[in-house]
């Protein structure tokens, strides 16, 4: 009986043992199934602008690599932070996405309380896509070149008043990064958008601003403002006449705006590699690529490390900007 007994027991362990082992193909093969519901791409900021158009643009060609509906969702707010915080507290399975520009490391440098950290609780997946700026003024400036320019604002400091869409943007930074460069002190007007600025870039009561090259291109052909440069690493295809702001007189100078893919920190592994490896797939899609030169952008391939690293980077120079700068954000 004690043999039986001892039978009986070791019978027991086994059939759990084999249980245990037959469950674990299981687990490992619902961890492969993934994606196996739809995937939500969070825009944070409202419907229209560039995150938008291109998020939506991602979201079309990713569902169709992953065989899953990606779905764009706008939470825009508090300069981006309602929609980065929402995707940053989210599970971290791969079913909640963040596409984001540059703008989400501005608000890092600006000091200002989060109710996120940036750099440890979201995953960088990998850049999409990066666009230059471009200076541009009023027919009134006494400027035709970036050197004129230069030289006229060096003449007569606070002279030149320039417009952004707000304290603490892209733009504003921006401009801000073009002025310390370039050694002169120009005054900044907030706007509540940049529609208004360009309004009274048009009127003449506002002398110069810095926005993105695409959102530009109808104004410069209705030749209500003028160009002076933009301000990527190349020139632009949407300007090819356009120099740079480093061929025009500020040698080594450049300020892009970037888009990428995020997703929550502490993502599976297998999910952020294969998210990575299919950003990277389709942006090399003609159509992709054609639709980025409309707004004026270019495709970005990057792992996620090297995502990361741009994230770092960009925040050590907007901290060290506004410091520079002496530049106070409420």
């Amino acid at each position: 009986m004690p043999f039986l007994t001892r039978s009986s027991g070791m019978t027991r362990r086994t059939v759990l043992g084999s249980g245990a082992a037959a469950l674990l193909p299981a687990a490992l093969h619902a961890q492969a199934a993934w994606p196996n519901r739809p995937i939500k791409i969070v825009v944070p900021f409202p419907p229209g602008g560039s995150n938008d158009i291109l998020a939506r643009l991602l979201a079309e060609k990713l569902g169709a690599r992953l065989g899953q509906s990606v779905i764009v969702e706008n939470k825009g707010g508090a300069g981006g932070t309602i929609g980065t915080d929402f995707v940053a507290k989210s599970p971290a399975d791969g079913y909640t996405l963040l596409f984001a520009s540059g703008s989400i490391t501005t608000n890092v440098a600006s000091g200002k309380k989060l109710p996120y950290d940036l750099v440890n609780d979201l995953q960088p997946i990998g850049v999409v896509a990066a666009g230059p700026y471009v200076v541009v003024v009023s027919n009134e400036l006494k400027a035709s070149n970036m050197r004129e320019f230069i030289e006229l604002a060096r003449s007569k400091p606070k002279s030149i008043s320039y417009g952004s869409p707000g304290t603490g943007g892209m733009n504003h930074l921006g401009t801000e990064l073009l002025a310390v460069t370039a050694k002169i002190d120009m005054l900044h007007v907030p706007y509540k958008g940049i529609g208004p600025a360009f309004n009274d870039l048009m009127g003449g009561t506002l002398q110069m601003a810095l926005p993105s090259l695409a959102s530009m291109i109808p104004h410069l052909r209705s030749g209500r403002m003028r160009a002076l440069a933009t301000t990527g690493a190349q020139r632009s295809p949407l300007a090819p006449d356009l120099p740079t702001v480093a061929e025009a007189g500020l040698p080594g100078f450049r300020f892009e705006v970037w888009w990428g893919l995020l997703g929550p920190a502490r993502m599976p592994p297998a999910v952020l590699k294969r998210l990575n490896e299919e950003l990277n797939t389709v942006l090399t899609l003609p159509e992709v690529r054609e639709m980025l030169a409309r707004e004026g952008a270019a495709p970005q391939t990057s792992t996620p490390e090297e995502f990361r690293s741009l994230i770092r980077s960009d925040i050590a120079r907007w901290s060290q900007l506004l410091k520079d700068a002496n530049i106070q954000l409420e």
